[in-house]
């Protein structure tokens, strides 16, 4: 059994969306049977990979950063998607946090991280905000902690922020790691 973490960009533009999914499933194929996702369930990648992670048979755990995450976060589909995911994984934890910000981000990160084999990033590359919980924190956690990181950022994506990143991250981190 192979247990995967995910973190990654909430502001994929839609035409970025059926790249980035692709990447994952090609990836995660490759730990298939056996395999387990966990996900923080935010819009964009931590979709994207949930979505994925079942589709392929495989196990999801959520793990949800504060008990108004839901009602605080999303709306409209995002909810739905939420709402679906949470209901088809095979466990929910939420963290022991009332409110959504920064420490219920980063305590959600750690815990996403703890047990896992290897993190996935759907990641442009770019540095941390400084804001902490981001993208790029996790990945330097990860590294960090020993924990394998494979970038998916396929060329051409695109965060509706603008951010197309190198477009050479898909693959570098996926052959610098494999051997971690």
């Amino acid at each position: 059994m192979t247990t995967i973490a995910v973190t990654g960009h909430m502001d994929l533009t839609t035409d970025s969306a059926g790249p980035v999914r692709a990447a994952l499933r090609k990836l995660l194929e490759e730990y298939t049977p056996g395999l387990v996702g966990r996900s923080c369930l935010a819009p964009g990648a931590d979709t994207l990979f949930a979505e994925e992670v079942l589709a392929l048979g495989g196990r999801l755990h959520a793990i949800v950063p504060s008990g108004d995450y839901r009602e605080a976060e999303l709306d409209g589909a995002d909810l739905a998607r939420f709402d679906a995911l949470c209901a088809a994984a095979d466990g929910v934890t939420v963290m022991p946090y009332d409110h959504a910000g920064r420490d219920a981000y980063e305590a959600a990160n750690r815990r996403l991280l703890v047990g896992a084999d290897r993190l996935v990033a759907v990641w442009d590359g770019g540095a941390p905000s400084g804001r902490g919980g981001g993208t790029a924190d996790m990945v330097a956690e990860a590294r960090a902690t020993g924990v394998p990181v494979d970038v998916v950022w396929p060329p051409g994506s695109l965060r509706s922020g603008g951010s197309a990143g190198s477009g050479t991250d898909s693959h570098s981190d996926v052959d610098a790691d494999a051997s971690a």
